[in-house]
């Protein structure tokens, strides 16, 4: 499975959407399992970093700073230009907003992992960036939309994210490695949590684009708007993470964090943040699940093998 995750991931959004289509009633209850699954993926993730490591790579400014740079001055930025193009729709735009803005930290770690990249690094670094996140967002969106806006927002979707999908799967896994280390039992969990390591990805995909993918199509053509607006987002991040990450002197474990994190951005946090969004912007859900079938298009041109 590890040798055709690409095309397996693809099989999942499709396998979601036609669930979704096929089963409209079902997708509350899909949207509700998000995290549970999720969840899992990161509890497996997590189990392959040598937490011994993350120390050492808390200390590394350049790494750590080459993130910092990416996430919360260039992706502003970009993310600010990009849409002024659809400045005049307040609730498309606070959607669009919220998915690029808030950055998936948890989505691209596994992503990492996966690719062999730095992931102890950039789970030394998830913290500083949930916390940033937080703070900087309210500051984002009083510049980008206004002040009435900015103040709508509630921190309790990114408090959860942080307690759900990070503190307590890297908890668990801490406890899991320590086990493995004295008994049998925790090796047997660790080997079969990274044989599922493909299998939880595909449910995540095929979750989040289930649970969707009937209020995308219900809402297509305002969505079809954005779809340019994420592939400039996709076509201008990627190069510029190159760039920033050449500039740094990154070595190569390191590049694939910058990478994946500078496009990776929104798809849990979306639906999350429908918590705490105002009933007429409550779109981010739908606009990641837009983004997400965009971002699959890029992950097959990127690594597809």
């Amino acid at each position: 499975m590890d040798h055709h995750q690409i095309g397996l991931y693809l099989v999942a959004l499709l396998i979601g959407g036609v669930v979704g289509f096929l089963a409209p009633g079902s997708a509350r209850a899909l949207e509700h399992s998000i995290n549970p699954v999720l969840g899992l993926l990161l509890f497996a993730t997590f189990l392959g970093i040598p937490f011994a490591s993350i120390g050492k790579a808390a200390k590394d400014l350049r790494f750590m700073g080459t993130v910092l740079v990416l996430n919360f001055v260039i992706v502003p930025l970009v993310v600010f230009g990009l849409t002024r193009f659809i400045a005049g729709d307040q609730a498309l735009l606070l959607g669009v907003l919220l998915v690029l803005l808030t950055p998936c930290i948890d989505y691209v770690i596994v992503f990492t992992r996966l690719a062999g990249g730095a992931s102890d690094r950039l789970l030394a670094a998830a913290p500083v960036l949930m916390l940033l996140q937080m703070l900087l967002l309210p500051l984002y969106l009083l510049f980008f939309v206004g002040p009435d806006v900015a103040s709508v927002i509630d921190p309790e979707p990114f408090v959860e994210a942080l307690v759900v999908l990070i503190l307590i799967p890297l908890a668990a896994a801490a406890l899991t490695q320590a086990l493995a280390r004295r008994a049998a039992a925790g090796r047997i969990i660790m080997a079969i949590m990274q044989a599922l390591m493909v299998p939880l990805m595909m449910a995540t995909l095929a979750l989040v684009v289930g649970s969707q993918i009937t209020g995308v199509g219900r809402e297509l053509g305002s969505l079809l708007a954005v779809v340019p607006l994420y592939a400039a987002f996709l076509l201008v991040m990627v190069p510029l993470g190159m760039l920033a990450a050449n500039a740094a002197r990154l070595d190569v474990a390191a590049n694939r964090p910058d990478l994946a994190h500078s496009p990776g951005h929104g798809i849990t946090m979306g639906l999350d943040l429908r918590a705490g969004s105002p009933g007429a912007c409550q779109g981010p859900a739908k606009l990641s699940c837009c983004r997400e079938l965009c971002r699959g298009g890029h992950r097959v041109l990127r690594d597809g093998r």
